[in-house]
């Protein structure tokens, strides 16, 4: 009931006024807590702000660090001046860095005994020119991709030759030999030296270090873009010999015989390229020991066959079938056996000279039954294979 004051009209009573005063103050906390928490969601977005963006830095820094490969690294800096040919890199070979230059020059062979296996490979290793040609990492590199031949290399002589067809340069580029048993995704993820870090493959870094078990040593110079390498795997002698732009460097490793080895490839750096330019095969025999002598007596000929006076049969053999023994230099300037060190698989011996010959069996006049018989137990690999050779 309202009570009407002097002048006549009705004024509100105590609880009419108690709540007003109790709205009055929920629209001041309402107002209050909408104040909070518009300043809580502004802190909030702010934290989540500098929290988005240290994620996205350490994103960023991560995938920088691991293309870190595919950019022309400052302290991983292409191989210059080792090129088999003057057309390999051209005059600034910066310019066209991580593409690669076809060169003709060297590539001499169009039978190839093996070439390589596109069954048998890493993932990030790609073939071209009939199989001929790896390319690694296309785009950018997380890792070492590596690929082998597809034929074992059995017993005789076997010559091949790989070329350099891209900048060189990065944590390593290898060429080698390995068996079976080698994983060649073992360093899918991580930046290696892939052939020869274990007991099942030898393998030659463009750094000049050669690897087995693990163990690496100083063997040769440097090569880069359009250097060549050849390797001479000998299963008689059981050695493992490499050339350099068709120069003798040494042989890498020794005790080889009766292991069943593939030819084989692996790189760190993107958009890298290797390609084998000849890929030979040539049997044990007096022919492949005379062509060898021939290569010693002259060593700075270059074409040996027509150098001599042979009959056009004969000549036409010796290029098709020792064309490879011809085409390389036995030592490195002339100047004796190498005396790089050597990786083996057991203890081994002093290097011998590239095209080393067979020792000949001792002579004797009138060599007894009794005589012979103790001969052949005392002549070794090296005699039997001298004395077979003279009954072919």
């Amino acid at each position: 009931m309202l009570r009407r004051g002097r002048s006549g009209r009705p004024r509100p009573s105590a609880c009419s006024e108690t709540r007003h005063a109790i709205d009055s103050q929920m629209m001041d906390s309402v107002m209050s807590i909408a104040a909070e928490t518009e300043e809580w969601e502004s802190q909030t977005t702010t934290l989540m702000s500098d929290v988005e963006s240290e994620v996205d830095h350490q994103v960023t820094s991560q995938v920088t660090s691991e293309l870190t490969e595919a950019a022309a690294p400052s302290t991983l800096a292409p191989v210059l001046g080792e090129s088999f040919c003057q057309c390999a890199c051209g005059d600034d070979p910066n310019a066209s860095f991580g593409i690669s230059t076809e060169c003709l020059c060297g590539e001499d062979d169009d039978d190839f005994d093996w070439v390589w296996d596109e069954h048998v490979k890493s993932s990030g290793a790609f073939l071209s020119c009939e199989d001929r040609k790896v390319s690694f990492h296309s785009d950018y590199s997380c890792g070492t991709a590596a690929i082998r031949g597809t034929r074992e290399l059995t017993e005789g002589q076997h010559f091949w030759e790989i070329k350099m067809t891209s900048p060189v340069y990065g944590t390593d580029m290898m060429v080698g030999i390995g068996t079976a048993e080698v994983n060649l995704e073992k360093f899918k993820y991580n930046f290696g030296s892939l052939l020869g870090h274990d007991e099942n493959s030898w393998g030659l870094s463009y750094t000049g270090l050669l690897q087995h078990k693990g163990e690496k040593v100083d063997f040769s110079s440097r090569f880069g873009q359009g250097s060549i390498i050849g390797l001479h795997l000998d299963t008689w002698h059981g050695t493992l010999t490499v050339y350099k732009n068709r120069r003798c460097v040494g042989v890498a490793a020794t005790r080889l015989q009766n292991k069943k080895l593939y030819p084989m490839l692996c790189s760190t750096a993107a958009k890298s390229s290797m390609k084998v330019i000849r890929a030979c095969y040539t049997p044990t025999s007096l022919q492949y020991l005379c062509s060898t002598r021939l290569r010693k007596i002259l060593p700075t000929s270059a074409d040996i066959p027509t150098v001599l006076e042979l009959p056009p049969g004969l000549r036409s053999l010796l290029h098709r079938r020792f064309g490879w023994v011809f085409s390389i230099t036995p030592t490195e300037g002339n100047s004796g056996p190498p005396s790089e060190p050597v990786l083996s698989a057991c203890p081994s011996p002093v290097p011998k000279a590239c095209f080393e010959p067979l020792p000949s069996l001792p002579h004797s006049p009138t060599p007894s039954s009794s005589s012979s018989d103790d001969n052949k137990d005392n002549l070794g690999p090296e005699g039997h294979q001298s004395k077979r050779c003279r009954l072919t």
